[in-house]
């Protein structure tokens, strides 16, 4: 065995070693999180924390059941403002968008992506709070939905260019206008795919506090519409983890422990979505 096989042989093993180690390390950190969690807020969950309200200050137990509900509503209406804002505008440049303008979208979209969280709380607080002055679910909703934004355009683009371009051509070939193959071909093609990127756009939002500072602001009692303030999980682990009283800090474990269960479960399922290739065909 000469020299140089013996160096690379060397340069392997260390090499395998070291991302090894990189990822041991990364899984560690989340296992670590999550058993943090567990042990410091699992023996708070029970039936009372998914379906009473919060305990007056001063007064152990309660739940966050208005919390569970407004944080459901506030990522409903995200949905409903940014998804389709996000998917027209993926089709648009993975089927229409020209060198120039397509890069100008994509190149916003990008930092868009990258705006810090209270900037967006802040421009919601403007454009909703303002003029309606009052805070309300809608406009935590409007924020929340301007932050899915950008993740629901790339994924949308993405997930449409990987379509075949022969699923194209046949359908235009058929006949069908440009709107209708890509109506009734493409889009189903990619459907899968495209979901799971809304689906890790509203993951990605869930556990947002600060646009809710300045837009949904919080309220200790259940929110009956969509015009008024509404509590959710991060307003709520936040005020309770700055709290004075040893239940709250409790709860709020509790409260983290339930939001990280859901983002973990988002992801899994879009790992088994993708998995099963039931998104694009290639």
């Amino acid at each position: 065995m000469n020299l140089r096989t013996v160096w690379r042989k060397s340069i392997n093993v260390v090499m395998f070693s070291l991302t090894g180690a990189c990822t041991l390390l990364t899984v560690s950190v989340l296992f670590f999180i999550l058993g943090y969690l567990i042990w410091n807020g699992g023996k708070d969950l029970n039936w009372n924390f998914f379906t009473k309200l919060p305990a007056p200050v001063g007064e152990s137990g309660g739940g966050m059941a208005n919390a569970i509900v407004g944080s459901g509503k506030l990522l409903f209406l995200a949905m409903l403002f940014g998804v389709p804002v996000g998917v027209l505008t993926g089709i648009y440049l993975a089927e229409f968008g020209g060198k120039t303008f397509g890069f100008l979208v994509r190149y916003t979209a990008d930092l868009l992506n990258g705006v810090p969280s209270i900037v967006i709380g802040i421009f919601a607080y403007a454009v909703v709070v303002l003029p309606m002055h009052h805070f309300s679910t809608l406009a935590g909703g409007f924020a929340l939905g301007v932050m899915t934004i950008p993740i629901t355009v790339r994924s949308t683009e993405e997930f449409l260019r990987a379509v075949p371009n022969q699923l194209r051509e046949a359908a235009l070939a058929l006949g069908a206008s440009k709107w209708k193959a890509i109506l009734t071909v493409v889009l189903p093609a990619a459907s899968a795919g495209i979901l799971t990127g809304i689906m890790l756009a509203l993951a990605r939002v869930a556990g947002e506090t600060a646009p809710l500072i300045f837009t949904a602001f919080g309220n200790p009692f259940w929110s009956s519409g969509w015009n008024e303030p509404i509590a959710s999980l991060p307003l709520l682990i936040y005020n309770y983890a700055l709290g004075a009283y040893e239940d709250w800090h409790r709860q709020a474990w509790a409260a983290g422990l339930v939001l990280l269960a859901f983002v973990l479960l988002v992801n899994i399922t879009t790992r088994l979505v993708l998995s099963r290739k039931i998104s694009v065909p290639r």
